[in-house]
């Protein structure tokens, strides 16, 4: 039986999601008993105290965040494995829990670019990784399609303290900004800082400012006003990945490791982006109507009855706005929506199939394949711990 030290933001709904998987290891292989060391303990103590009480447990292994602190060694020489919870950089002495941050940021530039901004913006630390690198994805691939990314960048007041901002220079810098713009925050607690200061500013959401985060931690989004659209992440099998990891190395050693990413699972739409960038009136009322009822067997002459053209001119100006004709968008909405559900439910893909409105479930996951390289199940199966 093993003793493990979980060294993790237990309110965050990041660390929730990897002490799921983690505990959901134990009960597997286990089972292990953990102590939940609050955070306040390596401010309080530092990593000598942490060490020390390690060792007086008796702790086969830590998981937890370490903010970089060069001390690790300390407990790399006492034989103890670690997993670290990466924060500002990742360590090279440890394996890391860390994220696809490049792929998330792509994801929200996609997003967006289907919604068809013009113009964009991120908001983040350049000096942590996970905004850093999420920023990097976000603004290649915005210049990739011939656009530029305004940038806000803040300094905490120290390491720790991710809620620090200053509501009055990021009013300013919203002000100035082109609107309507599309803007990625590098997390949900940033993301509130922007319909915060929005609202305080008087600028709607998301009509000129459309705001999107990353981790989907469901209280910060609903606490935030609108609702924050975020970028979901696959957490809950990062927890089980790295608990499987440090069960290899409390047996095998700790000389051979690899880091465990967490990668973005999908978009949750909420308030906050749930508006399409187009002057277009009749455009921008069919893809409402798609948005509205992609949970039905939705077919093109559906969305030309919305609107005063015939199918051959709203074909013509769908497909110069968003890039897509009505069925190749409909399409890759309907496999973006079983994706979601697929990772949010326990329902088959039959009956994802008859809850969207379709029989063909054979077909749906061919088409499944097409866009996502797997079936349905190697999907879920990818992405669940």
């Amino acid at each position: 039986m093993y003793k493990i030290i979980l060294l993790i933001d237990f309110a965050e709904e990041y660390s929730k999601a990897l002490l799921k998987g983690i505990a959901k290891y134990s009960k597997e292989h286990g089972p292990w008993i953990f102590c939940r060391m609050p955070l306040f303990q390596r401010e309080t103590i530092g990593l000598d105290g942490i060490l020390e009480w390690a060792l007086e447990w008796g702790a086969d292994g830590i998981i937890g965040q370490l903010y970089n602190d060069p001390d690790i060694e300390k407990f790399i020489a006492a034989g103890i494995p670690v997993i670290a919870q990466d924060f500002k950089e990742r360590f090279k002495e440890v394996p890391n829990i860390t994220g696809a941050h490049k792929e998330a940021g792509e994801m929200g530039a996609d997003y967006f670019l289907k919604k068809g901004f013009k113009n964009f913006a991120f908001y983040g630390f350049k000096d942590i990784v996970w905004s850093r690198e999420r920023a990097e994805g976000f603004e290649e691939r915005i210049a990739k399609a011939g656009h530029k990314v305004h940038y806000f960048e803040h300094a905490m007041a120290r390491s720790s303290e991710i809620w620090y901002y200053k509501p009055s220079s990021l009013s300013q810098w919203l002000k100035s900004l082109p609107k309507p713009i599309a803007l990625m925050a590098c997390d949900d607690n940033q993301g509130q800082h922007i319909t915060e200061a929005c609202r305080h500013s008087k600028i709607r959401i998301p009509e000129e400012v459309a705001v999107l985060g990353v981790d989907n931690d469901e209280m910060v989004c609903e606490f935030s006003d609108p609702p924050l659209s975020s970028i979901g992440q696959d957490a809950e099998k990062g927890g089980y990945d790295a608990a499987k990891l440090l069960h290899e190395m409390i047996k095998s050693g700790t000389a051979e490791f690899y880091d465990i990413v967490v990668r973005p699972t999908q978009v949750i739409t909420r308030q906050s982006t749930d508006i399409y960038a187009t002057n277009d009136g009749f455009i921008a009322t069919s893809l409402k109507f798609i948005h509205q009822n992609i949970d039905k067997n939705l077919q093109v002459n559906d969305v030309v009855k919305q609107v005063p053209l015939s199918r051959r001119a709203l074909e013509k100006r769908f497909l110069n706005i968003t890039g897509y004709p009505i069925y190749k968008y409909i399409f890759n909405l309907r496999i973006e929506k079983l994706s979601q559900k697929l990772l949010e439910t326990d329902l088959t893909v039959f009956e994802i199939a008859l809850d969207m409105g379709l029989t063909d479930s054979k077909n749906i996951a061919r088409q499944f394949k097409q866009i996502k390289g797997c079936t349905p199940i190697e999907y879920r199966n990818q992405f669940l711990a």
